[in-house]
């Protein structure tokens, strides 16, 4: 049992130090890009009343019911009222969370599906390889140290991440790419 027990110490020690080297080297592209058109599914949640699951579960199903799509890409975003900010962070605070397909028109809307369109401007989009859980030290670097020693801020647009090829739901090596709104200061 004890063997187990620092074996499983040794695995998560060496996780942490993994994911750290690989936060390290996180650079953001800066890309200045136009409005985007999307169709798809609709919740509204909170960090603590998290509904991603049931959001994607709904989803899925419909997904291939979207005509014009622009690609295969599914987009997951995130519409907050006040743009997040972790000295201030609220775990309860309510935001929209979407799941998502780009298309070239908002014309043919599948049953029990919503339009949005995402405002163009300047993102930072960061390249992240992981499971969705271990997110939040990603998260923290991008908002406690990339963020504040950049040129830029937070601006009040949609975040969403872009669900490709390489997508791979909750797999060590899943890739997805995390768009941040950002302005300059």
């Amino acid at each position: 049992m004890l063997t187990k027990t620092i074996q499983y110490m040794v695995f998560l020690i060496f996780r942490n130090l993994y994911c750290y080297f690989m936060i390290m080297e996180l650079k953001p592209r800066l890309l200045e890009i136009g409005a985007k058109k999307l169709i798809g599914t609709k919740v509204t949640m909170s960090f603590v009343n998290d509904k991603t699951r049931e959001l994607w579960q709904t989803f899925m199903p419909k997904r291939n019911a979207i005509k014009n799509r622009v690609d295969d890409d599914l987009i997951c975003m995130q519409v907050y009222s006040t743009p997040p900010v972790l000295e201030n962070f609220d775990p309860t605070a309510v935001f929209q969370k979407w799941a998502a397909a780009e298309v070239t028109d908002l014309s043919d809307v599948p049953n029990g599906m919503k339009t949005f369109e995402i405002p163009g401007g300047l993102y930072a989009v960061f390249d992240y390889k992981g499971r969705a859980l271990d997110f939040a030290p990603t998260f923290r670097y991008i908002f406690t140290e990339w963020l504040p020693q950049s040129a830029y801020e937070v601006d009040e647009r949609p975040h969403f991440e872009i669900l490709g090829a390489k997508y791979k739901n909750n797999e060590p090596d899943s890739e997805e790419e995390i768009w941040i709104p950002v302005r300059l200061k």
